[in-house]
């Protein structure tokens, strides 16, 4: 886990604001004729221009589509048939009566780029036209934030009164900031099910986030089915018991609870949750840890690790001084277990971690010392980046590639590597400046298993620190410090859920959202167009959408 940073109190903002109203930004973002109610779309599109009339959603209502885009428009059938009770006809050439049409048009991405979308309604029509099926997948799902909240109902509900299954007259460009738009899920620390996850993946979606970055393995658990090694999920996956309370300094005052606790993933699970999260155009990320961070794996096979001394799967958190060595049989495993892990995970990219490796055991095993000698080294820090450059040169060799966390500097960064900087910003500068991609994932504003206020006493058990709605919200995360010429190498953000102290789905839902609903805001829209009011107002309307699909969010005062 990494280290607390308390942060400073901002202003608590009010949420007494109506559902229907909505901030309007100067040219560039919204415009609006004078009287008109906004929509609350979130994340914020780049430009809006509100018309006059309404689009009527009915039963004869069909949607257009494309050879390529009928999984869409399947899709969208399927979003709109329960709360309406519409069973709408998916079909490749236009009625005569009112329609929504999905459109391929390869030359929006000249304007909108890869993921960007132009979506209009008329009374006739709506349009949703981008470059690539995930523009269509994107407008989509901003199609279904215009029309009323009960849309994300599960079973048939009368259509409001006043308005009706409608979507107010629009034209909608957008397109997204930064290309890596991510939320972590820890499930070594505390395992969640399966149908979690694929909830979790859903409400990524609704934000147009995509990446989902799935950290699989740590020193409490291991939680991937590696059928060359059985023994982490006979051995690795399961610990004795669980830590109660605050994981305090003092051992002899810890208490736990007793109970065997573990679980894992099979790969058939794991390939399920590839494909769901593939149909709704995010990647999935996986994270196998190393060298640090892996008492668990040492558990399972001792041979693996940098100490005589007996291994268990941890019990409480913190950091483990338990480290992989650097044998040439510890490195051919580590390959092993990635050449199962790619043949899961098709995404570009697999993490292998790297971070809070102490250097303690290594420091003190002469096979080690005599192993950095033999390569030629100055020390483990060293040790440690030709240990990861290993796994780079090998992910490279499969077409993949290596991100780590930003330790992976120490000592030398692996050709191929990208960096997630989460101790500050400065590793994410230092490696765009040397040519490297980069996530940003600072603690200051994205480690949401903070605290979200400061009378703790009436939180849920949080690990420490303090990380606000607005703050969140308010970052400009492009580094101050770093030139024009390397900021294309800044990928994006991403919110992390570290779950030390949240046990279950609806302690990650309290923690994640709607934190997380702002950072998907930082990471599509430019931060010009954003401010805190008008995100309150539109946040007042999408709380009521959470609240429709069971979402355990923190009300705001």
């Amino acid at each position: 886990m990494r280290p607390i940073h308390a942060f400073v109190a901002l202003i608590v903002i009010s949420m007494s604001v109506s559902a229907q109203t909505s901030a309007w930004l100067k040219p560039g973002g919204y415009e609006r004729p004078e009287g008109a109610a906004g929509p609350a779309i979130v994340p914020l599109p780049s430009s809006v221009t509100m018309g006059t009339g309404a689009f009527t959603l009915k039963k004869s209502t069909a949607i257009i589509a494309e050879t390529a885009l009928k999984p869409l428009a399947r899709q969208l059938a399927g979003w709109l048939n329960p709360a309406t009770g519409f069973d709408l006809e998916v079909r490749g050439s236009a009625p005569s009566s009112p329609s929504i049409q999905l459109k391929l048009q390869g030359s929006l991405a000249s304007k909108l780029g890869a993921e960007g979308y132009r979506l209009t309604a008329t009374q006739k029509a709506v349009t949703i036209s981008a470059a690539t099926e995930a523009g269509v997948f994107y407008g989509m799902q901003t199609l279904r934030q215009l029309l009323p909240v009960a849309i994300f109902r599960s079973a048939a509900v009368a259509a409001p009164a006043d308005v009706g299954w409608t979507i107010p007259a629009v034209t909608i460009e957008d397109s997204p900031r930064f290309s890596w738009r991510g939320a972590h899920l820890d499930t070594s620390r505390h395992f969640m099910p399966k149908e979690f996850v694929k909830k979790f993946i859903d409400l990524l979606a609704l934000h147009k986030l995509n990446r989902f970055h799935w950290h699989l393995t740590d020193d409490q658990g291991w939680r991937l089915e590696i059928r060359r090694y059985p023994k982490l999920t006979e051995i690795a996956s399961w610990r004795a018991e669980t830590l109660i309370g605050l994981d305090v300094s003092d051992a002899t005052t810890r208490q736990f609870d007793g109970r065997r606790y573990g679980g894992f993933y099979t790969q058939d699970d794991a390939r399920e949750i590839v494909a769901y999260a593939a149909a709704r155009f995010i990647t999935v990320v996986p994270e196998i840890e190393m060298p640090g961070h892996s008492q668990a794996v040492i558990a399972a096979y001792p041979e693996l690790g940098s100490t005589s001394e007996p291994a268990q799967p941890r019990t409480n958190w913190g950091v483990s001084p338990f480290l992989l060595n650097a044998d040439d049989s510890t490195i051919q495993f580590m390959k092993d277990v990635l050449a199962e892990v790619i043949d899961i995970f098709p995404g570009a990219w697999i993490h292998v971690g790297g971070d809070e490796a102490v250097k303690t055991q290594w420091k003190g095993n002469p096979r080690i010392q005599a192993r950095i000698e033999e390569l030629g080294l100055h020390d483990e820090a060293e040790l440690q980046s030709w240990f990861i450059r290993q796994m780079d040169s090998f992910l490279a060799s499969k077409g993949r590639r290596l991100v780590g966390w930003d330790e992976i500097l120490d000592g030398g960064l692996a050709k191929g590597a990208t960096v997630m900087s989460w101790r500050g910003l400065d590793g994410a500068v230092a490696a765009a400046r040397s040519g490297h991609d980069a996530v940003l994932t600072p603690t200051s504003h994205t480690y949401f298993d903070y605290y979200q206020s400061r009378d703790t006493a009436h939180e849920p058990l949080a690990i420490g620190g303090f990380l606000p709605l607005e703050r969140v919200y308010t970052w400009e995360p492009m580094p101050a410090t770093l030139e024009p010429e390397f900021q294309s190498h800044i990928l994006g953000v991403q919110g992390q859920l570290w779950t030390e102290y949240l046990p279950t789905p609806k302690a990650v839902e309290y923690h994640a959202f709607p934190r997380l609903t702002a950072l998907a805001e930082v990471a599509w829209t430019a931060t010009a167009q954003r401010t805190i009011e008008d995100f309150t107002r539109r946040l007042t309307t999408h709380l009521e959408r959470l609240a429709i699909l069971d979402v355990n969010f923190r009300k705001q005062p």
